[in-house]
């Protein structure tokens, strides 16, 4: 199997639990369980970090992301 292709697999797995992990997070947050949101919080820090780690999402974007997730919970 082609290099690309593999790489392309993964990156897709890795965006969607990405979005997955940040839509968790947003439904928390909506359904009013700012505690269980707050201790989730870090879990979407750490996705975030990685993703950007990797090239997969720029480290501007990943730096907004948190900023603007950070800001829900207030």
């Amino acid at each position: 199997m082609r290099q690309n292709i593999k790489r392309r697999k993964k990156n897709i797995k890795v965006k969607t639990e990405l979005k997955a992990v940040i839509k968790q997070y947003k439904k928390l947050i909506t359904e009013s369980k700012k505690e269980e949101a707050k201790k989730y919080l870090s879990q979407v820090y750490k996705k975030l970090d990685k993703t950007a780690k990797v090239n997969l999402i720029k480290k501007n974007k990943a730096s907004r992301l948190k900023s603007r997730l950070s800001k829900l919970l207030k």
